[in-house]
Parts: structure tokens; C-alpha cells; sequence
């Protein structure tokens, strides 16, 4: 007895640390914002542009996975271990890690320029709340209970 509960508790470790990361717990990776010296100020904006848009889409696809995962987890554990199989997927935690690193090192290539890039850095705030928002809409749509 004692020991098919350690067995299970290890697998049950090991499944759980091979679910996907939330988006908002991915750190962003070191980039040096050297790169983007040459750029200008349009340059700068147009590219803050395309990479918070490229975050905020693999945030949308990440947090999908972790709820795929967390899905699989459960039913897995519960009911069909063959379940568990479906936990390995689409996690997008590096390239996620990565673009939000760029985007630190845009923002810092912007301050040291001079450029004023506000309205891109709120266009891009205001992009994650939006998504924040769908994805708690979602969840609580498919919580619902049918009536």
C-alpha cells in the first residue's frame, strides 16, 4: 500500500511539472537592446507594435494549453490515465519568454533615444487586459453549468 502511493504521488509530480506555465508567469529573457540602436523612433514604434501583438497572441495560446493541461490533469487523474498523454502540447513558454524580452529591450532602446512611445506601450497594455478579460470569459462560459 505504502509504496503504490509513493509511485503515485512520483508520477503524479512528474505530470504536474510537465503542465504549461501560466503567460503571466513566463519571464522575459535577456535581450540586448544593442540590436535596435539603428533603428529610429518610427522604426522602434512599428516594431514595439508587431512584438506586443506576437506576445499578447502566444500569451492567448499559452494560457489555452495550461487550461487544455489542467483539463487532461484532472480527468486523467480521475477518471482515464491514457488522458494524461494529452498534456503534451504547444507550450510556447521560451519564443513567449523570449518576444517579451525584446520588448524590454525596445523600451529601453525607446528611453534612450528620446522617442515618445506611450501610445504604443498603452495600445499594448490595453491589448492584455483585453485578452485577460476574453480569457476569464471563456473560463467562465465553459464552467457554467447547462440549464
Amino acid at each position: 500500500m505504502f509504496r503504490k502511493s509513493i509511485c503515485a504521488l512520483t508520477v503524479a509530480s512528474f505530470v504536474v511539472s510537465g503542465c504549461a506555465a501560466s503567460s503571466d508567469s513566463i519571464s522575459a529573457q535577456y535581450v540586448s537592446p544593442v540590436q535596435y540602436q539603428s533603428y529610429n523612433c518610427n522604426q522602434i514604434r512599428e516594431e514595439i507594435a508587431r512584438v506586443s501583438y506576437r506576445v499578447n497572441e502566444l500569451a492567448g495560446v499559452q494560457d489555452s494549453q495550461r487550461t487544455k493541461d489542467s483539463v487532461a490533469l484532472g480527468v486523467g487523474l480521475v477518471i482515464f490515465w491514457p488522458a494524461l498523454f494529452f498534456m503534451i502540447g504547444k507550450d510556447k513558454a521560451e519564443e513567449l519568454g523570449r518576444l517579451k524580452g525584446e520588448y524590454e529591450a525596445l523600451e529601453k532602446t525607446a528611453i534612450q533615444k528620446e522617442c515618445n512611445i506611450s501610445k504604443e506601450i498603452e495600445a499594448a497594455r490595453e491589448m492584455e487586459q483585453q485578452r485577460k478579460e476574453e480569457n476569464k470569459a471563456a473560463g467562465k462560459t465553459q464552467s457554467a453549468p447547462n440549464e
